[in-house]
């Protein structure tokens, strides 16, 4: 078939799927000697719009060798094949794609200007229905990074990101609970823990969870390797009228779709700017119908939130937004200094969140204590009477197996308990020398555990057999090493061997006990 025009300028072609996966941006692929390309003034990188049916999209233009796609045809990648709902060899329209008016949005923010809300409403609305490129949605993320929104563009951009996608409610229930930790510590994975305890209470608590933007797991990755976590709207609903709670990803039903897309630019530029941090955390937890908002906020030299000032200046940003949005919002400032548990990496880390359901005599007691804290603050925030009496319930909720037993029927709910998956290579780091751990970077450590394959390979990362303060010889293990490849663990191997100081040791003193 030839490449044919119709009345309007747009022309006709026949798909291709070219099997290439270009993540969340749309993509299509033209010969280079292609009638389109050289009437219309195509070339690499230009937006074009197709058109299938009903279903319409946008999508980046790359140029092909003629040799690559037959004449009269146009390639697909794979997500765009999925948004245009196109079949191999059926006819598409190809056009100049629309002008996007909220790129003078974007272009006026970059040069230092405010937006206001139908500023916002524009760029989150064309993000969310993929008319931004990822170039375009990188300018937007760097532009709003280093404190540079006010606060009222970011309740602004909070609720242009709640509007931008579905929204559940809870009729009947007065208040709805949910709690979110701002991250930066390695294993610190509290949620299936509090959500457990917390609506084994008799609270409800429907819980959708990210993945992991800059770490080497999220609850939603946690979660995906013991049961199922992309279920749709009305699962949830059934999931969480059934057991009080649910442990989801967020990103499966479409709430705050703009964030799942901003989320896969910040992981690659590996920032989390404060203002839209605070706008992707609370417009997911708006979406989700949740009322009563517990913020985690650990504060440490080597995560997120460097010191006690910028923790209480984050803090009261999320109460004041969540204020001005129609939501109650109650944050603790936690110890950021360590790592957590044992387990980093989806796998590892669920291993310690069941150690802890299940009462087991190794499980880490950091981990279990600061579930505990986390539980007593939402009860208290739920009953009220005080955090004394609300620990005192939260731990007999855990020792009785009342948690174990709620942790299960969430479990159940979901499509059941899958059996986690075991690495194919692993490795045991020992220490090397004599000392005392004085301090580990939790950002190094995070990164070796990504290096190794975490979280896209659920069953890699690291199991720590130490933490700050503990007393080490030349032959004890600091941590193992998990990956799913050869190349995977000698590549995270060579960062170690340059960034041993993660582990920082003070030498042991003269008849000091071990």
């Amino acid at each position: 078939m030839s490449e044919q025009q119709l009345p309007d300028g747009e022309y006709t072609l026949n798909v291709v799927d070219i099997g290439i996966d270009t993540h969340q941006e749309p993509v299509a692929f033209l010969r280079e000697d292609s009638h389109v390309c050289s009437a219309e003034g195509f070339s690499a990188n230009t937006r074009i719009e197709l058109t299938a049916g009903s279903h319409r999209i946008l999508a980046t233009l790359n140029i092909v060798d003629r040799s690559l796609l037959p004449q009269g045809h146009v390639g697909l990648s794979k997500i765009a094949m999925a948004q245009l709902d196109a079949e191999p060899g059926e006819v598409v329209t190809i056009g100049h794609a629309p002008v996007l008016e909220s790129l003078a949005a974007l272009r006026k923010k970059i040069y230092g200007g405010v937006l206001s809300d139908n500023e916002l409403n524009a760029i989150i609305g064309d993000i969310s229905s993929h008319q931004y490129r990822d170039i375009e949605i990188a300018s937007f993320l760097s532009v709003c990074a280093g404190n540079r929104l006010n606060t009222a563009e970011i309740v602004s951009l909070t609720n242009a990101m709640v509007h931008s996608g579905k929204r559940l409610n809870w009729p009947g229930h007065d208040k709805v609970f949910d709690k979110h930790c701002i991250g930066g510590v390695p294993g610190y994975r509290t949620t299936p823990l509090v959500v457990s305890i917390v609506s084994a209470a008799g609270h409800l608590m429907p819980k959708t969870s990210s993945r992991a933007i800059t770490s080497p797991a999220g609850t939603a990755d946690t979660m995906d390797t013991l049961t199922q976590v992309n279920l749709h709207l009305e699962e949830i609903r059934q999931v969480v009228n059934t057991t009080g709670a649910c442990l989801v990803w967020g990103g499966a039903v479409n709430l705050s779709p703009a964030d799942d897309l901003m989320i896969r630019i910040e992981h690659a530029l590996d920032i989390d700017g404060e203002g839209q941090l605070v706008a992707s955390v609370l417009s997911k937890k708006i979406a989700a119908g949740s009322t009563h908002v517990l913020i985690d906020i650990p504060v440490g030299e080597t995560v997120k939130v460097r010191s006690q000032a910028a923790g209480r200046r984050l803090a009261a940003l999320f109460v004041k937004v969540g204020q001005a949005c129609g939501i109650t919002v109650r944050c603790v400032l936690t110890d950021g200094s360590r790592p957590v548990g044992h387990g980093i990496g989806p796998v590892e880390e669920a291993r310690d969140l069941l150690a802890v359901l299940q009462c087991q005599p190794g499980a880490p007691r950091d981990l279990r204590e600061r579930s505990l804290a986390l539980a007593a603050q939402l009860l208290d925030f739920a009953e009220g009477g005080g955090l004394t009496a609300a620990r005192e319930k939260a731990v007999a909720i855990l020792e009785s197996g009342d948690a174990w037993q709620q942790f299960q029927r969430i479990i159940q709910a979901q499509g059941g308990l899958k059996p986690l998956p075991e690495a194919g290579f692993q490795y045991q780091q020992p220490a090397g020398v004599c000392g005392r751990i004085a301090a580990i970077d939790n950002r190094r450590l995070a990164r070796l555990a990504k290096l190794a394959g975490a979280p896209f390979s659920p069953s890699a990362g690291l199991r720590l057999n130490v933490n700050v303060g503990d007393r080490v010889e030349p032959d004890t293990v600091l941590f193992s090493l998990f990956s799913e490849t050869r190349g995977e663990q000698h590549y995270a191997l060579e960062y170690y061997a340059g960034n041993r100081d993660m582990f920082r040791l003070q030498a042991a003193q003269e008849g000091e006990s071990p």
